[in-house]
């Protein structure tokens, strides 16, 4: 029986390429899928963001104007089922409005039910709309009760949920970065959106499928845990499995074994090297089509721990260091982009792995 595709969701620059090179060295068992929900949410015809939305060319030139969920699922399901076991990360945000807007389930997957098996290709394609000066979203469909996503919940059970976040003072900078030169010219995000941060997304993802009873109760790296009482990567419930950063780059060894640990994966100490050719060819395939936001990752050979631990600045500090960086104005939209999503990243740091 094929396992659950392991779904890591997380928000923008999270370190969340390194933690996926660890899993590309795994490539005999392991399909690695790197933020694929994207094509759909800027460029495809059920588009969430705002971002591309005057932009017909930058959609049309990205060659994702015809993705839409239904294809993504598609495309995924092929590969959890020849021989490997699918590994996807993506930003929660993807599937989810922006600014708070009710969610309806997206048109080319409003006839999903749980039995058809992992195959959506008999979904309907999605229609178009009769006023196409509109932007796609809202469709003309029903949503789900609580559900924040535009998917159905039957597809969402059908998948194998794990999160990775990041403290704000060091991600949403990280992330300014990428929207200004010179590097903009590479990213093609030309302007910061702060409706683009994705913690107040993820955190209601994280809410749903643990109300859901999608996830939990119990907890990643619990001490206790006997072992024996692992079925297919999780012990009855999906345990829930939240990864920081920070703890990630302290203790890469014992934060990764823990992730194996609670998804089924075979760990080796030797996932975190990725020195040779065939290790570098998957990433570099992999991150082609976001240039600009994974160069770190591409250059590096291993995920190493950190020598020291990262000593913790004062906000007087950090915008001073933002102002010499990127100007007071841009100072100021990180700061009070930060302060907006502090509350969404210190709930979701409370579930995290100690090891």
């Amino acid at each position: 029986m094929t396992s659950k595709p392991i779904f890591v969701a997380t928000h923008p620059r999270a370190c969340s390429t390194a933690f996926e090179r660890v899993f590309m060295t795994r490539h005999d068992t392991l399909q690695c899928v790197h933020e694929p929900f994207g094509d759909a949410y800027y460029f495809g015809p059920e588009r969430l963001a705002e971002r591309y939305e005057n932009d017909p060319k930058a959609r049309n030139e990205s060659g994702y104007e015809g993705s839409t969920y239904r294809t993504i699922f598609d495309r995924i399901a092929r590969e959890n089922s020849e021989g490997k076991r699918a590994l996807i990360k993506d930003m929660a945000q993807y599937w989810i409005p922006p600014s708070g807007k009710p969610a309806t389930v997206a048109p080319s997957l409003t006839n999903y039910r749980r039995g058809v098996g992992t195959n959506t290709t008999e979904l309907s394609p999605v229609t178009s709309r009769s006023d196409s000066s509109r932007p796609p979203y809202p469709y003309d469909t029903k949503g789900e009760p609580n559900n924040p996503t535009v998917l159905p919940g039957d597809l969402l059970a059908t998948y194998h949920f794990t999160f990775l976040i990041r403290h704000p003072r060091y991600s949403i900078p990280s992330y300014y970065r990428c929207t200004i030169p010179p590097l903009d010219a590479m990213t093609g995000f030309y302007n910061f959106r702060p409706d683009e941060a994705g913690y107040d997304e993820l955190r209601r993802l994280f809410d749903y499928l643990r109300n859901q009873g999608q996830i939990g109760p119990k907890f990643a790296g619990a001490k206790g845990m006997d072992s024996n009482d692992q079925v297919n990567g999780h012990t009855g419930d999906v345990e829930i499995c939240v990864i920081d950063a920070d703890d990630l780059l302290d203790n890469p060894s014992g934060i990764v074994e823990a992730f194996c640990k609670t998804t089924g994966i075979e760990w080796d100490p030797d996932m975190l090297r990725w020195d040779s050719e065939k290790d570098q060819a998957v990433a570099k395939e992999a991150f082609e089509k976001w240039k600009g936001f994974h160069e770190d990752a591409l250059d590096s050979d291993r995920l190493r721990a950190r020598e020291h631990k990262k000593i913790p600045k004062s906000d007087d500090e950090l915008f001073e260091e933002w102002t010499r960086k990127f100007g007071e104005e841009g100072a100021k939209v990180i700061r009070d982009t930060v302060a907006e999503n502090v509350e969404h990243y210190e709930y979701l740091k409370q579930f995290a792995i100690k090891v």
